[in-house]
């Protein structure tokens, strides 16, 4: 079956890992009305795929996303009030519910710039690195507005009350490494070594049993926002249906390997899976 070729996005498949590359390089990857319709059709398609087992969202060129093209999503739409209805729940679809909840392990690779809108996708991934030489910034209150859209809200869950306040405020910008001590990314690297520990993170994850993953990334993304006595129902109620569907068994097998075979060591490795 021959793949689908997209007009704003690259897909790239390399050993069980599918690098979504957003591909305007001329327009620093800004979004524009066709990329969001593409992004869903991508991630709906990578998400459903057997053979793809993580996901990674990447810039063509010297940006990661510099957020949305002002005059394409905005300016062009201004008249078309049926189209903006449209391209804004493309907009919401694939970067807050298919990205955040796609079913497998998902990293945002940042290789260059990303600013406003692009915040939204970057922390919709599961897992973040950013080259060292990344540009970040919040510069909307540079021409007269606010982040919106998702980008407030999302720059306020993972990052502190004053590192967040102070961007949002300043509109000044920040690099990778800046980028890992304020915890938008889990680390930073230099571009050179980008692709490679992005890969290595992905080898990673492909070990683990593919159903507990997701359940873990469900369990957490759900019940953060529970107060105890919801979370602690909820989690085991999570817990059972997993056992229940995983038909590797997981929980069986870790637990026949550490007492009756002696060959698994939780918190040192992954239980010894017969698939994968």
């Amino acid at each position: 079956m021959t793949a689908r070729k997209y007009q704003t996005v690259k897909v790239e498949r390399e050993e069980g890992v599918a690098w979504m590359i957003l591909n305007r390089p001329e327009k620093r990857n800004a979004m524009n009305p066709q990329m969001h319709y593409e992004m869903e059709e991508v991630l709906n398609e990578l998400s459903l795929d057997p053979e793809i087992q993580v996901l990674v969202l990447t810039g063509a060129g010297e940006a990661f996303c510099s957020g949305m093209d002002l005059k394409e999503y905005f300016r062009d739409l201004d008249n078309d009030p049926a189209e903006q209805i449209k391209v804004r729940w493309a907009m919401r679809n694939w970067q807050y519910f298919r990205l955040r909840m796609c079913p497998k392990p998902t990293i945002a690779a940042v290789n260059g710039w990303c600013f406003g809108g692009g915040f939204t996708p970057l922390i919709s991934c599961d897992l973040a690195i950013a080259a060292d030489e990344a540009v970040f910034g919040l510069s909307e209150v540079n021409w007269g507005i606010l982040p919106g859209g998702y980008v407030t809200r999302d720059v306020a869950m993972v990052m502190s009350y004053r590192d967040a306040l102070y961007y949002i405020i300043t509109g000044k910008t920040f690099d990778g490494k800046k980028a890992a001590e304020l915890r938008l990314v889990n680390e930073s690297v230099p571009r050179s070594e980008l692709h490679s520990r992005v890969m290595a993170l992905a080898q990673d994850l492909k070990k683990m049993n593919p159903h507990t993953l997701r359940y873990a990334k469900d369990a957490f993304k759900m019940s953060r926002d529970m107060n105890f006595e919801q979370a602690y129902d909820y989690l085991a109620a999570k817990n059972d249906q997993l056992q229940f569907r995983d038909p590797e068994k997981a929980r069986d097998t870790g637990i026949k390997q550490f007492i009756d075979d002696k060959t698994f060591r939780p918190g040192l490795s992954p239980y010894k899976r017969s698939k994968g």
